[in-house]
């Protein structure tokens, strides 16, 4: 399936994520939105073993209301990348917003394992910490925030900053 072609443009034919009626084993509250997770890209459960509970402690700390997460391959994310951003190379992560309803709950964040893998072995960084990072960075999109200005940047890195630490990973930010 192309994920492209599909009005979500990375779950076209997924059900969406639940909301459960206890706390699971990741305790996750009753009525918070957990995020589906899609692995694509089998090779992502190699590199991040329990990347699914990675995502929803993130998720959580981060307050997502994300949909679904997708841990796709640079293929995969160069087409959609290509496709809604009119860029013909893969990147990190793509957040999508709720078809139509902008501001809305919800949304898609979609990862590409060789660019983590790429940037977290350059930065010297474990790729669960980056993926870690990356995905607070498509939740706080999701809510709205951007870094096209400075100022802008310098907010959301410092909110990507303090939720990384109540994660107790270390800051994203600072070279180690």
């Amino acid at each position: 399936m192309d994920p492209a072609s599909s009005p979500n443009p990375a779950s076209a034919s997924f059900a969406p994520a639940g909301f459960p009626s206890d706390t699971d084993e990741d305790g996750v509250s009753p009525g918070y939105i957990v995020p589906e997770i899609i692995v694509t890209e089998p090779a992502w459960r190699r590199h991040i073993p329990h990347a699914d509970r990675l995502i929803r402690r993130v998720a959580r700390a981060a307050g997502s209301t994300a949909d679904c997460v997708v841990l796709s391959c640079d293929r995969d994310v160069r087409r959609l990348n290509a496709r809604h951003r009119g860029k013909d190379k893969p990147t990190n992560v793509l957040t999508f917003e709720p078809v139509g309803m902008p501001g809305a709950e919800g949304g898609e964040i979609v990862l590409a394992l060789g660019v983590v893998l790429r940037e977290a072995k350059a930065a010297r960084k474990r790729p669960a910490h980056h993926l870690a990072h990356l995905l607070v960075h498509g939740v706080l999109h999701l809510h709205g925030h951007d870094h096209h200005h400075a100022g802008d940047a310098r907010r959301m890195e410092a909110e990507e900053a303090r939720i990384m630490r109540s994660l107790g990973m270390p800051n994203p930010w600072k070279r180690s």
